[in-house]
């Protein structure tokens, strides 16, 4: 736009002055004309100066009567340049003036009469000088366009290519989350390498932060792990002592013990859960042996058969075998099946199921057909200390947790799938690798079994 305004600009005043001098020069050679040729009347008509003289740049000048009859014309059978008028026009390509002329007596010099004296000259070469002039601006200007271009986008690139290096650099910390990384270090010293400096600073003590924010994630697991673990002991001694004058107690002394021990078991449960996640969060490895995680199925079913009330508990499993830490898996299922229990009314069926999928993993799934968990709470159903509107069981909201817990230290995974259409309740699926079978005896194929307890 620039080029080309800057074009316009140069081209208007370029044509104008073009035109302007190519209509002075005629002006001013009409004007001296009459002056020049010296017309005589001897009775003829005579003129001194040849026209010749006058018709250089292919002009044309012609001598006319006052009744508009050609008298002279130089050159001869050229065209008309039309009747006189005052002032300049363009007449068959050419730019016409007349004036008139004094015809004086050759003898005496008195005037004698007056006659026409037409200038012209062809407007064309000045025309084609100004269209060479318009031309040669507008390939100046694409010409140009096309250079800066080039050049705009040579010194662009130039430019940007620190730049573009500081965008990738930052794209791969944002993927691999490590601040460590460096930054590219530019060559000029700019903006773009104060930029770089500041990011650069920036980076490092967000490094530093997440090392300290670690550091002390770190410690407090430990704390919590230790705290947890070293709780069990006294609260061992304290539940014996508590059992023991439950049953030698009577009364309101005998109830009150039995509420301190009732008291004293849900903070024995609420320690175990707690180091239970402790050890995963600070991702201590207990001892993993292969075991078939219907057996530990079954075993949860009929520990939790006694306390399920009214809800009916439906087993159908198969052999799945996995690696994993026996108590924390019996964990993860009591979890799911309990929490099944405790948010569902009475006469609700709960299905726990166990198979070995194609893909060489194992899934276990426990299902009801109660009301279902509400869309609100889906998001954060896996998180801690989060527990349902009117939950009604005194749970602390660790269940699911320890059950999203166990599932990732084991490789796997738990979600909770919504039910087929048509159909209610809640479906949590857990996913885990399964474990190669004995290489020293070929498997033994174990009966699908099926439980009822109520």
């Amino acid at each position: 736009m620039i080029l080309l305004a800057f074009a316009v600009a140069i081209g208007s005043l370029t044509v104008h002055r073009i035109r302007s001098d190519f209509n002075r020069q005629v002006a001013d050679s009409a004007r001296e004309l009459p002056s020049h040729l010296q017309i005589t009347s001897s009775p003829e008509l005579h003129i001194n100066s040849p026209l010749e003289d006058f018709t250089a740049n292919r002009a044309v000048v012609k001598v006319l009567s006052l009744g508009l009859n050609v008298l002279r014309e130089q050159p001869r059978d050229s065209p008309s340049l039309g009747p006189p008028v005052t002032g300049p026009r363009t007449v068959n390509g050419y730019r016409v003036i007349s004036q008139l002329a004094v015809v004086r007596e050759a003898a005496t010099g008195l005037p004698r009469g007056r006659v026409y004296v037409q200038y012209g000259r062809p407007v064309g070469p000045t025309e084609a000088t100004v269209h060479r002039v318009e031309l040669f601006l507008l390939v100046g200007v694409l010409a140009g366009s096309v250079l800066a271009l080039i050049a705009g986008m040579a010194i662009a690139r130039r430019a940007m290519t620190p730049i573009a290096s500081l965008t990738s650099t930052a794209a791969e910390i944002a993927r691999t989350r490590d601040p460590s990384r460096q930054m590219p270090e530019p060559q000029a010293e700019d903006e773009v390498a104060e930029l770089t400096r500041t990011l650069e600073s920036m980076l490092r003590e967000l490094d530093a932060a997440r090392g300290e924010t670690e550091s002390l994630l770190a410690r407090q697991r430990r704390f919590v792990a230790d705290a947890s673990h070293e709780l069990r002991t006294p609260l061992t001694s304290v539940l014996a002592n508590l059992e023991l004058l439950a049953e030698s107690l009577h009364g309101e002394q005998g109830e009150a013990a039995r509420s301190a021990l009732r008291s004293s078991q849900r903070m024995r449960r609420l320690v175990a859960d707690l180091l239970l996640l402790a050890r995963s969060d600070a991702a201590r490895a207990q001892p993993r042996e292969p075991l078939d995680l219907a057996q530990t199925v079954v075993e949860a079913a009929a520990e939790l058969g006694p306390v399920s009330g009214d809800h009916e508990i439906v087993l159908d499993v198969e052999p799945a075998r996995v690696t994993g830490v026996r108590d924390e898996l019996h964990r993860l299922t009591i979890n799911l099946i309990e929490n099944a229990i405790r948010h569902t009314p009475p006469g609700t069926e709960i299905h726990a199921t166990t198979r070995t999928l194609p893909d060489g993993r194992v899934e276990l799934v426990v299902a009801d057909n109660g009301p279902g968990v509400p869309d609100e709470l889906a998001p954060t159903l896996f998180e801690r200390f989060v527990r349902g509107a009117g939950d009604r069981g005194g749970s602390f909201g660790l269940g699911l947790a320890i059950v999203h817990a166990v599932a990732g230290s084991h490789g796997g995974t738990v979600t909770l799938e919504r039910p087929a259409e048509g159909e209610t309740g809640a479906r949590f699926v857990v996913r885990l690798p399964s474990a190669p079978e004995p290489a020293e005896q070929p498997p033994v194929p174990t009966p699908a079994l099926s439980q009822r307890a109520s």
